[in-house]
Formats: C-alpha cells, sequence, structure tokens
C-alpha cells in the first residue's frame, strides 16, 4: 500500500508514503471530517490510496487571487 498526495488544483504529484503500517492519526487524517474525507481520500483497487492537497504554487496563487477559490482547476 501506498499513499500518492497529488496537488488537487493542476494534478502535480506532490510524493509518495511507502510505508506498510501507517496509521490515519500519523497522517492527520482524523482530523478530518467525513465531508473532507470523502472529498480528498479516494480508495484505489491496487490499496494505494490517492490524497488532495494543494502544492505551493497554487497556494501562493490562491492567495494571491482569492477569486481563484471558485475554480477546480486552476491550470486551464
Amino acid at each position: 500500500m501506498a499513499l500518492h498526495y497529488f496537488c488537487r488544483h493542476c494534478g502535480m504529484s506532490l510524493g509518495t508514503i511507502d510505508e506498510k503500517m501507517i496509521g490515519s492519526e500519523q497522517l492527520g487524517f482524523h482530523l478530518l471530517n467525513e465531508e473532507e474525507r470523502q472529498e480528498m481520500i479516494s480508495y484505489q483497487s491496487t490499496g494505494d490510496i490517492h490524497v488532495k492537497s494543494i502544492c505551493h504554487d497554487c497556494h501562493e496563487a490562491l492567495h494571491r487571487n482569492p477569486d481563484f477559490h471558485n475554480i477546480d482547476y486552476l491550470i486551464q
């Protein structure tokens, strides 16, 4: 099982954690409510987990342009 992190706005790969035994508390998943979990975490048929996060570039773009929060995918 591997956890793959991707930017929710541009789709860039942010990294992978390849650990056999890692708990949701170590990852901070326990801090998410049910709606956030369903939006951010998807389980693949291979056993891998995909997590939507935000990359530095998109974070900066959103900070400089708050209207971008209305757009799901920043790279058009």
